[in-house]
């Protein structure tokens, strides 16, 4: 031991010597020479001639085994399963795709990307309308082969701008993310390259390679009709837009944003260092380890970790808690299966690993006593606040500004918009008239039914004299006719449309409709008294139990398109049924509203599951802004409660509602 000791010794004095002579200026010192060596032979990377301590290697061997089944055990849901190795197909390729990559090749694409957003400025109101059946079950086999196309040529983006600076890519298969099988490449090698803009172009290569070809299907479903190029085409723009904000550019998953951030700041294995990082802040300021060490070098490094570190373990926990869901929708069993290996690796085992650290670690020996008390301190003190100390609470529901007082205008007679006599937006009064119909049809139709009864009554004068045994039928025939041209005359009179109640003459979209042949019942607009307005809001059985403990605090509401409103809200009535038609379409998600709704109701207001109506009245000077059927929030603020009795309701209805467990 001794003699390899010495030998060890010699062996860095000698490196440092050279590094001395090579570079006298700009050396490391003794000290550094000495850290990399013990972590290059920490890691198995430093091999000399002298007999090896076998034990000490089999201990490395069982640890490395450890952590690579430790870290597939944490991955179950992103498997990996190498396939072929496309160097050769690579090499044979650069000549005709590498030209691509240069100057020229990112003009053509930054021209392609800004005509393909133009398209979509132009036809948002189209793509808005088709994103609603997205995940309707007939176009999940389209939404799934968009995927596939557009992650392969992701994944061959990044191995040939590898290829091109230099690298080789010998790995390609299929990862199970989230038991969806998609291609993966292993493109690895860039790591190795001295250019941190060429390790920044490779991790960027998918989303460039993937945003040209869905500025290409943006062309297409501009310039096609329905059917399956366009639904394709359509799908592929949808993955593209968000796989990468959710998935690619984020650089808090370890995906091509972690490893583009992490050339940029010039920090390999952020992640790893991010996390031992925090775990130093605890030993040394909690538990009181002095030789704890941090991986930042500096003030800023430190905070740069502190930062990453928190908000990355906060998004995967929001991220995988949401995959739970989706899976636990569709699979209920897989669902479980998966919350089950999660709550063993995210709560059992990190509790595990810290009570062994906590009993047993020599790090602890002078400070184990702090270190145990100052963890049961923390644990049972936040357990304390979340169970016993009452926290601001409240919550918010989507509705629609409704008038108390309102009567819809409709068409009683049909005919022709011919005439706006009152303007919308003006205040009518009682029996004023609104707009005209005209229906020359009906004019020639009551001059007809006029001679009829001329007819019938010179038949019954002439039957008098000569028929008596005429006169019944012929006087029933006269009422008739009589109470036909009555109706006509009515209907003559109901071309002029006027107010039924005094209000606000509200029809926004009229002037479209001006010339054009309504039939009798057509909706034309509304008469809305603007003196008082109620807000009514549709909420969920889980929700409206606290409203009717009487639990109100007070209440405000918040119009879409006018957040400089903010309306108090007076008294509260909750109308004790359930209910499953929404006072608006436009609350249901057929109109990106909130609450879902059935996909067979083509109107848009039948919801899924039942819910109460609640009927807030508005109060202030506000009022007078408001507008009849204009969608908002309205926050109900609540008695105080302990946040640990609240999540745990909000989890049980969660398991009731979705999955009735």
């Amino acid at each position: 031991v001794e003699r390899s000791r010495g030998l060890g010794d010699v062996y860095k004095r000698q490196v440092w010597e050279l590094s001395l002579e090579l570079n006298p200026e700009s050396a490391p010192g003794q000290e550094e020479v000495i850290r990399l060596l013990a972590q290059l032979y920490l890691a198995g990377l430093l091999h000399y001639e002298n007999p090896a301590d076998t034990a000490e290697l089999f201990r490395r061997f069982k640890h490395r085994r450890q952590r690579e089944l430790r870290a597939k055990f944490m991955n179950l849901m992103f498997v990996r399963f190498p396939l072929l190795d496309p160097d050769r197909f690579l090499k044979r390729m650069l000549p005709i795709v590498g030209p691509l990559i240069s100057w020229g090749g990112f003009f053509v694409w930054a021209l392609v990307l800004g005509g393909a957003i133009k398209v979509v400025i132009d036809h948002f109101p189209a793509l808005q309308d088709e994103s609603q059946s997205i995940l309707s079950p007939s176009n999940l086999g389209w939404l799934y082969l968009g995927l596939i196309i557009l992650k392969t040529l992701h994944e061959f983006g990044h191995a040939f701008f590898c290829k091109k600076f230099g690298g080789e890519v010998h790995v390609m298969g299929v990862m199970l993310m989230i038991f969806t099988p998609i291609p993966y490449v292993d493109a690895s090698s860039s790591w190795s390259f001295p250019s941190r803009r060429q390790r920044a172009l490779v991790g960027l290569a998918g989303m460039i390679v993937e945003m040209f070809v869905a500025a290409l299907a943006v062309f297409v479903w501009a310039n096609t009709g329905a059917g399956v190029l366009h639904s394709l085409a359509y799908n592929m723009m949808f993955v593209a837009s968000v796989s990468t904000l959710l998935f690619n550019l984020n650089p808090l998953l370890r995906f091509d944003g972690y490893y583009i951030l992490s050339d940029l700041l010039d920090y390999p294995n952020l992640h790893q260092h991010s996390s031992g990082h925090l775990m130093h802040s605890v030993k040394r300021h909690a538990y009181g380890v002095a030789n704890s060490r941090s991986p930042g070098a500096n003030n800023k490094e430190k905070i740069v970790l502190s930062t990453f570190g928190v908000l990355s373990h906060l998004y995967r926990l929001v991220v995988f808690t949401g995959i739970l869901l989706f899976v636990a929708d569709r699979f209920l069993v897989l669902g479980l299966i998966m919350v089950a290996i999660c709550l063993v690796s995210w709560i059992v085992a990190p509790i595990g690993k810290l009570s062994y650290y906590l009993l047993s670690s020599p790090e602890l020996a002078r400070t184990r006593g702090r270190a145990i008390g100052v963890t049961l301190s923390v644990v049972l003190g936040l357990l304390a606040i979340l169970q016993f100390v009452p926290f601001p609470h409240h919550f918010r529901a989507t509705g629609v500004v409704e008038a108390r007082s309102w009567s819809e205008v409709v068409t009683k007679s049909e005919g022709v918009l011919a005439e706006l006599v009152a303007r919308p937006g003006e205040f009518v009064a009682l029996g004023a008239p609104l707009f005209r119909l005209d229906n020359p049809e009906l004019e020639f139709q009551i001059r007809q039914s006029k001679s009829r009864v001329a007819e019938t009554r010179l038949r019954l004068l002439q039957a008098m004299s000569n028929a008596e045994a005429d006169l019944q039928p012929l006087q029933v025939r006269l009422q008739a006719n009589e109470k036909a041209l009555d109706e006509l005359i009515e209907q003559q009179s109901e071309l002029i449309v006027t107010a039924s109640v005094d209000g606000i003459w509200s029809a926004p979209d009229v002037d479209d409709v001006l010339g054009r042949w309504l039939i009798r019942g057509t909706a034309l607009g509304r008469l809305i008294n603007p003196e008082s307005f109620d807000f009514v809001s549709p909420v969920l059985q889980e929700d409206v139990n606290r409203l009717f403990g009487d639990q109100i605090r007070d209440s405000e509401v918040r119009v879409f398109g006018m957040a400089e409103l903010n309306v108090p809200v007076g008294s509260t009535v909750i109308v004790p049924a359930e209910k499953r038609t929404l006072p608006s379409a436009a609350l249901g998600w057929a109109s990106g509203g909130d609450i879902p709704v059935a996909t067979t109701d083509n109107l848009g207001t039948t919801a899924t599951e039942p819910f109460f109506e609640v009927r807030s009245g508005l109060v202030g000077n506000q009022t007078q802004h408001l507008i009849h059927g204009r969608s908002g929030k309205i926050r109900f603020r609540l008695a105080p409660e302990p946040l640990l009795p609240r999540w745990m309701r909000s989890l049980r209805q969660l398991l009731q509602r979705r999955y009735r467990i």
